[in-house]
């Protein structure tokens, strides 16, 4: 359900400079610029230039909304190093964090109506010294003192068609998982869904279903107790407090055409139970949405592509949905500002 058009542009970080980032971009400005929603990309022209759409350096964002019909609006960050595609060099780490830094900064100035985020590569972020496990908890970070009037992420959510999954726990081995799944941060998880979908996605009584942990569901005990001692608590205490979730229920029923159409968001417990759904459902088209924080962010739900970067055959159809599922999500933020 589309939501009302944002009054200020997106605010797109151009992400890691010899991956796919530059091409996809290109891509979706051009997908887009008929329609919007419009956005601005944080990075480096000359990178943009070399992709082979129009580009026109822009002083702030407010330009734009009027530049996009015919060029893709870009506020200037050069890099300090060459980029050859697929091979990433640390020299242009600090330039690729100041450009996801300054894309926050405007969404939180309000010169910017969301952000959206072009994948980035860890390993020479780390290099350089970028001491965050990624884009969503440097969000978390850059926006902590940032007023809010909800219950505070970040949530990692990932949507696919009609398909939405969030995770308790994200980037966790396995054998961690139990442990760290605790009622606790189930009803965190839980709260913060609800409360974003009633405020970014426009559904007034949100219905959640709980994924189990042990198969079949925990089968009353007798393949494990976390069901019983955990999950099952947690929901109901939810239910008390007027959050709509189900009792866990077997992730392998989860998540097949008929049971998505009695739910509005799945809160899964662990990072394959969800996004094996979500890209099974739609490997090409898959958004990553960070849930509870004062600025709405969004990116696709896929790496740096550093194997096929340069080629021209990396496909845009994540970071389209992504800028226009922000785009929706800004445009209910400020046509209810207060929800």
């Amino acid at each position: 359900m589309a939501g009302p058009a944002p009054a200020a542009p997106l605010a797109l970080s151009l992400g890691e400079p010899a991956g796919v980032g530059p091409e996809i971009v290109a891509a979706a400005w051009e997908a887009l610029k008929a329609t919007g929603p419009a956005f601005a990309v944080v990075g480096d022209a000359a990178l943009l230039r070399r992709q082979g759409c129009p580009v026109h350096p822009i002083a702030d964002a407010g330009e734009a909304a009027a530049v996009f019909p015919r060029a893709l609006p870009v506020l200037d960050r050069p890099l300090p190093a060459p980029v050859a595609p697929g091979r990433p060099d640390p020299a242009n780490a600090a330039a690729v964090a100041d450009w996801i830094e300054e894309a926050v900064a405007l969404a939180v100035s309000g010169a910017a109506s969301g952000v959206v985020t072009a994948p980035i590569a860890k390993a020479p972020l780390y290099a350089a010294g970028f001491r965050f496990p990624g884009h969503t908890e440097f969000l978390a970070e850059l926006t902590a003192d940032v007023p809010f009037a909800g219950t505070r992420g970040p949530v990692m959510m990932l949507t696919a068609r009609d398909l939405r999954a969030a995770l308790v726990t994200i980037h966790e081995p396995l054998s961690a998982v139990p442990a760290l799944v605790t009622a606790e941060r189930v009803r965190h998880v839980a709260r913060v869904v609800h409360e974003a979908l009633r405020r970014d996605f426009g559904i007034a009584a949100p219905r959640l279903a709980l994924a189990a942990l042990n198969p079949h569901a925990g089968e009353g005990g007798a393949m494990g107790r976390e069901e019983i001692e955990v999950l099952g608590p947690a929901a109901a205490a939810l239910r008390a407090e007027g959050v709509a979730i189900t009792d866990p229920l077997p992730a392998d029923t989860l998540f097949h055409d008929a049971a998505r159409a009695g739910y509005d968001a799945a809160v899964c417990l662990y990072h394959d139970q969800a996004l094996i759904p979500v890209k099974t459902l739609d490997f090409w088209g898959g958004v990553n949405v960070t849930l509870g924080l004062p600025v709405v962010r969004t990116s696709p739900d896929h790496g740096t592509g550093f194997d096929i970067a340069g080629k021209g055959v990396a496909r845009p159809d994540s970071l389209i949905a992504a800028v226009k599922l922000a785009g929706e999500m800004a445009g209910r933020r400020a046509a209810a500002p207060n929800a």
